[in-house]
C-alpha cells in the first residue's frame, strides 16, 4: 500500500492483492474462516462460510490464503471436527493494523501542487451501506464534501482512492478526478487553509 499513511503503526512488507489485505482485515476484525486441508497442502474452505467471505471469489480466497500461509502471516489452529481455523500470525496482525481502512489519512506534502482531487460516487439503493460507508471514510479522510456525492481534496490521493474502492468492490460506481480548475476554489481554499 505504497504512499499510504495510515494512523496507528506501520510495517514494511512486500504489495499484497486487495484479496489478501481484505483477509488479513476481516482475520484482524474477528471474523473466523473455517478450512479443510487436502492431500496436496493447499486449502480449501469449509462449505458454511460467514458472508463477509462469501464475496470473494473461492479460487482467488484459496490463492491468497496459500500465499499468506507461505509468507507466514496468518497459520492455523486445528479443531477437534478435523477441521482448521485461519488465524493472524504476529506479522500477519501487524501488517493488518497498517491496513485499517478506518484510520487511513492523506498525507499533506511540504507543498500544495494547485490541483484538486475529486471523488463522486453514484452508488445503488441496494447498496447503500457501501454508499454510507463510502461517504463515511472520504469525510474521515478530510475531504470537502462539495455535494452529496462529491468530495474534493487538495492533496495526491489517487492510492488510497484505489484501495477504498478495489476493498469494496465499488469500481464500477465511483470516478476519481484530477483537476487544474474548480468554481467555488476560494472556499475550499478556505477550508483546507491554503493560499
Amino acid at each position: 500500500m505504497s504512499n499510504i499513511t495510515i494512523k496507528k503503526g506501520s510495517h514494511k512488507g512486500s504489495r499484497r492483492s486487495a484479496i489478501q489485505k481484505k483477509i488479513l482485515l476481516l482475520l484482524y476484525g474477528g471474523i473466523a474462516l473455517g478450512l479443510t486441508r487436502n492431500p496436496k497442502q493447499y486449502f480449501n474452505i469449509v462449505s458454511e462460510i460467514h458472508k463477509e467471505w462469501q464475496s470473494i471469489n473461492r479460487n482467488s480466497l484459496n490463492r491468497a490464503i496459500h500465499s499468506l500461509y507461505k509468507s507466514k502471516l496468518v497459520s492455523t489452529k486445528d479443531n477437534r471436527d478435523g477441521t482448521l481455523t485461519l488465524v493472524l500470525s504476529k506479522d500477519g496482525q501487524i501488517l493488518a493494523i497498517t491496513y485499517d481502512i478506518e484510520n487511513m489519512e492523506i498525507k499533506s506534502p511540504t507543498q500544495w501542487d494547485r490541483k484538486w482531487r475529486i471523488v463522486m460516487f453514484d452508488v445503488p439503493e441496494k447498496f447503500k451501506k457501501i454508499r454510507d460507508t463510502l461517504r463515511m471514510h472520504f469525510k474521515n479522510m478530510g475531504f470537502y464534501e462539495f455535494q452529496k456525492s462529491v468530495f474534493v481534496h487538495p492533496y495526491p490521493c489517487g492510492k488510497e482512492i484505489e484501495y477504498i474502492m478495489e476493498f469494496y468492490q465499488a469500481q464500477k460506481y465511483v470516478r476519481f478526478i484530477v483537476a487544474a480548475e474548480i468554481d467555488n476554489a476560494l472556499e475550499l481554499k478556505r477550508h483546507f487553509h491554503l493560499t
